[in-house]
């Protein structure tokens, strides 16, 4: 008896350790960054879009949270599709750092990094759409899905000057203490939602270089206007701070040439209303992968997202938010493929460029739509 009280005493003394260490680790190390202070959160409790300490959706979330849904979830990461991941590495295309240097006001190109990672060129001017650079996607480098290639088709060390630096919401797998640390110095301007702000000011970015927007906030720099736009999802970084930041979609406008860039969300009225108050657009950059059906208020199918590039008047879209990690258990190349029905269907207008693959919005005509993918899986 004496015996199994000690075995019990040693177990919760070392629960309550694991437990400390777990607490300071979330307090102490940088990657979670920084919560908003008493005034900003009175400040915030002003805005129709924030409630109860909390920032909430135009249109209500529903997530199933019942023991059956997460018993169905914990079966299915265990039995995942067998293609959930490639079968070898991406090979990306190699970007040319010298091709950065150039600043004449007639380069409009966008280029996906991978996911949701994006370097634009907007009036000659660079643009980074949620960098993440790290290898893995998660607040460690111990923690979190690898990538599904080896390298990115730039280094951030080759990255010459950023003019700014877009931010849609604080998950890992958008903002990335590790690519912002090493951008900070070599960038002019982040423009960020609101509370987002903090992480950066905790991370030592210059909070003069730091611009905080709500949902139909505008802006310039440099001859480029651009809007904050709704989303239809949340924020977090920590187990505590669940929505305590703002999350949304960008507008980009240069001289001649428009980009719309969705960030997370699920399938709304909203981008309607973004449609007819800023479209049409060059090009649609929208969120497809990552998806489940217990969470499909938050995360769009690629059905929903071909649609939702035809209801901002996107002229071309480009599928994101795939290729590159494994966060949910469908197929990897499942959401490219059902994106490409479904746009056949709608006889819609899609580019499904490699990574790295340099797409000149000047041009009337575009080539960067192979099934490069089909390679890979052998198909």
């Amino acid at each position: 008896m004496r015996r199994l009280k000690k075995m019990g005493i040693g177990l919760g003394i070392l629960l309550l350790v694991t437990c400390i260490i777990g607490v300071s680790f979330i307090y102490i190390s940088p990657q979670f960054g920084r919560r908003a202070n008493a005034n900003q959160k009175k400040a915030y409790a002003l805005l129709p879009n924030y409630k109860d300490g909390k920032f909430i959706n135009r249109e209500k979330i529903e997530m199933e949270m019942s023991m059956r849904s997460f018993s169905k979830m914990f079966r299915e990461m265990l039995s995942p599709d067998p293609n959930v991941n490639p079968k070898s590495n991406i090979e990306v295309v190699n970007l040319n750092s010298d091709d950065l240097e150039v600043k004449a006001d007639s380069i409009n190109e966008v280029i996906w990094l991978g996911h949701s990672s994006f370097l634009i060129r907007l009036n000659g001017k660079t643009i980074l759409l949620d960098p993440v650079f790290s290898e893995k996607t998660g607040p460690h480098s111990f923690f979190g899905r690898k990538k599904y290639n080896n390298q990115m088709p730039i280094d951030l060390i080759d990255i010459p000057h950023v003019d700014a630096v877009f931010i849609s919401h604080d998950h890992y797998d958008h903002l990335d203490y590790y690519s912002i640390v090493n951008l900070k110095d070599k960038t002019d301007r982040f423009l960020v939602p609101i509370g987002v702000g903090n992480h950066l000011k905790s991370w030592k970015v210059d909070e003069n270089k730091i611009q905080e927007f709500n949902w139909w906030d505008e802006g310039a720099f440099d001859g480029i206007q651009f809007a904050f736009t709704p989303t239809r999802h949340m924020s977090g970084r920590g187990l505590a701070d669940q929505s305590s930041t703002l999350w949304g979609s960008w507008v980009l406008k240069g001289k001649d040439k428009s980009i719309y860039f969705s960030g997370d969300g699920g399938y709304g009225e909203h981008f309607k209303e973004i449609g007819e108050k800023y479209g049409p657009f060059d090009i649609g950059l929208m969120e497809c992968g990552q998806y489940n059906k217990l969470w499909a208020d938050v995360h769009m199918m690629p059905e929903e997202s071909v649609q939702a590039g035809m209801d901002v008047k996107a002229k071309r879209i480009i599928p994101i938010h795939w290729g590159s990690y494994r966060l949910a258990n469908h197929a990897w190349t499942e959401p490219v493929e059902r994106f490409k029905a479904k746009a056949k269907e709608l006889d819609a207008t899609i580019l499904t460029p490699r990574i790295g693959e340099n797409i000149n919005l000047n041009q009337q005509e575009h080539t960067q739509s192979t099934e490069w993918w089909v390679k890979i899986t052998g198909k």
